[in-house]
């Protein structure tokens, strides 16, 4: 596998903040595949089980809290890496009514850090910020956002990954502007925004799929709040392979690439929270369910899809497992293995994926 996106991450020390998380978990175990020296940075494990925890990768691993500047220049200068990508984030809508000021704190703030240690240390070539779909001021569209709309946010998750990208785009403008790379400074900056994910190994509160697992691996009944809600789901590791695409032209000095990018499935991947629920339950019929509003539940939107034809033209990005039956139906085996055997379909999943992108042809798969 090493020889994927071009060779590029073989023997480089990358950085993930937020590596005990959903998503960085699985990125740790894509980039440790590709050759990669990994170090994380997180704050302790998140939930129990961990997918992290579960995975035993050999990699460094540092507890650690993005709001703490020294810390993470510490880390830096320690493991000096070549490229990071920062995921550590309070990232769960409903807490963020719960804790407002833990959310913009470590969204904003965190991300300022983390921009600011990577500039303080050379070794540093390229950073990809991870947002969200949910940074886009939502105008409940039937069509999908466009990196170049306009940013905003309703509840304070939204609203910190908006500001997020805002501070983002004011710090590479003023110190990091790609115009100025090679000359002024040798750092590429990029942030990245993915819709709804899935994939085993998700164990968040208030996210429907670990709710759903949770109640079916215990025979309980789940509360589904908005099924005529709208979103883009696609497995988690689509949006991790355009992660690692724009990574690997910023670590060859591609200073274009330096920009937002949007990375959604095609519209087979956009269904309500209701056709969700009825088809994983083709998968796990022993899940049970019931639709329920419940009284003083916090807003969230009705409808958000996003537009990645920047990331089809430029990059040559492709979803792989473009229909979302797939990518439910490898979700939801994941988890059944887990819970029924105590075994991960980590590896398998991502040496299958990598196998389907080979033979439609793609790039980076090669």
């Amino acid at each position: 596998m090493a020889d994927q996106f071009g060779g590029i991450y073989q023997g480089k020390t990358v950085l993930v903040t937020g590596h005990t998380g959903f998503k960085g978990s699985w990125l740790s175990l894509w980039l440790k595949s590709l050759g990669a020296n990994v170090v994380g940075f997180s704050l302790d494990e998140p939930s129990d089980p961990c997918h992290h925890k579960l995975l035993g990768l050999e990699m460094v691993s540092i507890v650690g809290d993005v709001r703490n500047p020294a810390h993470l220049e510490a880390a830096m200068r320690k493991h000096k890496p070549a490229a990071v990508f920062h995921l550590a984030a309070q990232a769960l809508v409903r807490r963020s009514y719960a804790q407002p000021m833990e959310t913009f704190q470590t969204n904003v703030m965190g991300t300022l850090n983390v921009l600011e240690a990577c500039r303080n240390e050379p070794s540093v070539k390229a950073v990809l910020v991870i947002t969200s779909d949910k940074v886009y001021d939502n105008q409940e569209w039937a069509w999908g956002y466009r990196e170049n709309d306009k940013l905003g946010g309703y509840d304070p998750y939204s609203a910190s990954k908006a500001c997020a990208e805002i501070a983002l785009a004011s710090f590479r403008n003023a110190f990091l502007n790609p115009k100025d790379y090679g000359t002024k400074h040798n750092l590429l900056v990029s942030s990245v925004r993915a819709g709804n994910v899935i994939g085993g190994g998700d164990w968040a509160l208030d996210r429907l799929i670990p709710d759903i697992v949770r109640a079916a691996s215990k025979r309980e009944t789940v509360i589904i709040r908005n099924p005529g809600a709208t979103r883009p789901w696609q497995h988690v590791l689509e949006c991790l392979a355009g992660y690692l695409m724009v990574g690997q032209r910023l670590l060859e000095g591609w200073s274009e690439f330096a920009r937002e990018w949007n990375f959604g499935p095609s519209e087979t991947g956009i269904l309500s929270v209701g056709d969700v629920v009825v088809q994983v339950k083709q998968y796990w019929p022993e899940f049970n369910y019931e639709i329920r509003r419940q009284e003083g539940d916090p807003h969230e939107a009705y409808a958000l899809t996003l537009d990645s034809s920047l990331a089809r033209i430029k990059l040559g990005w492709r979803p792989v497992w473009s229909g979302s039956r797939q990518a439910f139906m490898k979700t939801i085996a994941w988890y059944q293995q887990y819970y029924t055997r105590g075994t991960l379909l980590s590896a398998q999943d991502l040496a299958e994926y990598v196998q389907d992108a080979q033979d439609m042809g793609l790039p980076w798969a090669k």
